[in-house]
């Protein structure tokens, strides 16, 4: 009933930014936080920013002052800005929810970062 609606993956050139958004919808009853992981081939699945109900923020080390996480509660969406951007930032990106009736992940989107 929980569903993540993903979008703005794709390909950028290192230096280059990407706005991903998610859309959350159905019988949340209340969000305790959202945020982004990622995952590239042949490793584990790692988070990369978190936004709580409070709106505080959690950024882990390799994309702090790059990535900014934000929420609009009127939408139920979250977005992952992300500005130079590296090579070593490809990855699938999975978007989180924690709510009280559990946790719901998207479908994730592909992010590249090639010349």
């Amino acid at each position: 009933q929980v569903q993540l609606v993903e979008s703005g993956g794709g390909l950028v050139q290192p230096g280059g930014s990407l706005r991903l958004s998610c859309a959350a919808s159905g019988s949340i009853f209340s969000i305790n936080a959202m945020g982004w992981y990622r995952q590239a081939p042949g490793k584990q699945r790692e988070l990369v920013a978190v936004i709580r109900r409070g709106g505080s923020t959690y950024y882990a080390d390799s994309v702090k002052g790059r990535f900014t996480i934000s929420r609009d509660n009127t939408k139920n969406t979250v977005y992952l800005q992300m500005n130079s951007l590296k090579p070593e930032d490809t990855a699938v990106y999975y978007c989180n929810l924690e709510g009280s009736l559990g946790d719901y992940w998207g479908q994730g989107t592909q992010v590249t970062v090639s010349s």
